[in-house]
């Protein structure tokens, strides 16, 4: 297949930074062939459709890498409301409802309609934590995302395993299942430095890290984390995983939110990632991540929206917003936190936080096609003197027009190709009805 998309606003995130106000880019098979201003394009219209091109219209439309969701929980889906704003809502609704109605079957289904919604609204690559993943990653597979499904490890086990070395074993069989396919790998993801053993930590590192597939876990979020490991350990989280020696290129720490000066500088030491989840974070009242000096000492920081139970929406148009808002609003300065410096972090640098700089994050010739067009008709679109600036604090998801995957339109005209959306809610909200969460539906009725 090739195809080239025309009369597009795009913006390349390439080192260069650049833009072509009115640009094309051409697509053979997987790849970016080719990117430029219009002017710079050598074929006719007519020379174009004789050599087989098939020609997309971008209509004025900003063109942009795909997104980066650098930290999500896909299965969580049917946790989605229940109990916002209940003070204990993990001991009293989450934790309890995992073990009493979570499956894989649930599971798979939640991911399936979680992966609908990212691409509805321009996310072409998630990296998964949640249980029964090898089910997450088949979905992956099927509706033609990129993603990275990270097994959970927990000591006390979880709703799939009864403990941590069973979910490793777990973790092993998904690494190997997916060692060579092109767009979904799996990796060991253990749940957080206070949930896990040191053993075990070291464990899934070591595993992550001789499969080349990213090592990911929860740091740094919590006031009761923080604490514990201060009283028993003597030190932050950050200083803890890196005493275990866990810290590498290959790290991507969510969430991050109680970091020291020190910690940042170790970060920076060992090419650790940060995926930034601001919507969740403010939603609980945790805390402000240090986002500009995190950039300024040069961490990596990508966006995440963690789950649909922690953050509500999985779109990073809202953290983009968010996390402007918070940042300019806790350093008192409108100028701080940049357009540009936020469209990067949903792009190029979640790719970097992911290992997946290589492949995806930009538009450049040689790297995989995943792009989306965001529409520029609607009302709210309307002027753009920045287009930067536009999908920062103008956009939303439902500007979201066309999206590809590795080459393949999975989005058209903001309707989903291969998938029937409205078939999967309905076979998810029967499976959620057929369990525990059809009684939490019914008192929330009362």
């Amino acid at each position: 297949m090739k195809t080239i998309i025309t009369n597009s606003i795009i913006i390349t995130m390439n080192s260069d930074m650049e833009v072509f106000p009115d640009g094309y880019v051409k697509i053979e098979g997987t790849k970016i062939l080719e990117t430029g201003p219009s002017c710079d394009l050598k074929e006719t219209t007519e020379e174009l459709r004789a050599a087989g091109w098939q020609i997309k219209d971008g209509k004025r439309g900003i063109l942009m890498p795909g997104m980066v969701n650098t930290h999500c929980h896909l299965g969580m889906i049917p946790f989605r409301g229940l109990g916002d704003d209940c003070k204990d809502r993990l001991r009293v609704f989450l934790l309890p409802m995992e073990q009493k109605a979570m499956s894989r079957r649930m599971a798979a289904l939640s991911s399936r309609y979680a992966i609908c919604e990212l691409l509805l609204s321009g996310v072409t690559s998630v990296m998964d934590m949640y249980y029964f993943e090898a089910a997450v990653a088949q979905v992956m597979d099927q509706t033609g995302i990129r993603g990275i499904a990270g097994q959970t490890l927990m000591d006390e086990g979880g709703c799939d395993a009864s403990d941590a070395d069973q979910s490793l074993s777990m973790a092993k069989e998904l690494i190997e299942t997916y060692r060579m396919h092109p767009r979904i790998s799996g990796c060991a993801a253990p749940h957080a430095t206070n949930t896990c053993s040191p053993q075990i930590l070291k464990k899934a590192w070591e595993l992550d890290t001789a499969n080349q597939v990213p090592f990911t876990l929860h740091a740094a979020e919590m006031d009761y984390e923080m604490t514990w490991l201060a009283q028993t350990r003597g030190c932050t989280p950050v200083g803890y995983l890196d005493q275990l020696g866990v810290l590498s290129n290959q790290t991507a720490a969510a969430h991050c939110i109680h970091l020291t000066d020190r910690d940042i500088e170790i970060l920076r030491q060992r090419g650790s990632g940060v995926c930034h989840c601001i919507g969740s974070n403010a939603k609980a009242a945790k805390g402000v991540a240090p986002v500009l000096k995190l950039l300024k000492e040069g961490v990596s920081v990508g966006l995440g929206t963690d789950g649909p139970a922690s953050g509500n929406t999985l779109d990073l148009f809202t953290q983009m917003r968010l996390c402007a808002g918070f940042q300019k609003n806790d350093s008192h300065d409108r100028s701080a936190m940049p357009a540009k410096d936020i469209v990067s972090m949903a792009t190029r640098q979640g790719a970097r936080v992911l290992g997946l700089e290589e492949k995806i994050g930009s538009i450049e010739p040689g790297k995989e096609a995943d792009l989306v067009l965001v529409e520029t008709d609607s009302p709210n679109m309307f002027p753009v003197y920045d287009p930067y600036s536009a999908l920062v604090y103008s956009a939303n998801a439902s500007n979201v027009r066309d999206v590809y995957v590795a080459g393949t339109c999975l989005v058209q005209d903001k309707k989903l190709v291969y998938e029937d959306f409205e078939s999967i809610r309905r076979e998810l909200s029967d499976c959620m009805g057929r369990s525990a969460f059809g009684e939490m539906q019914e008192l929330h009725r009362l």
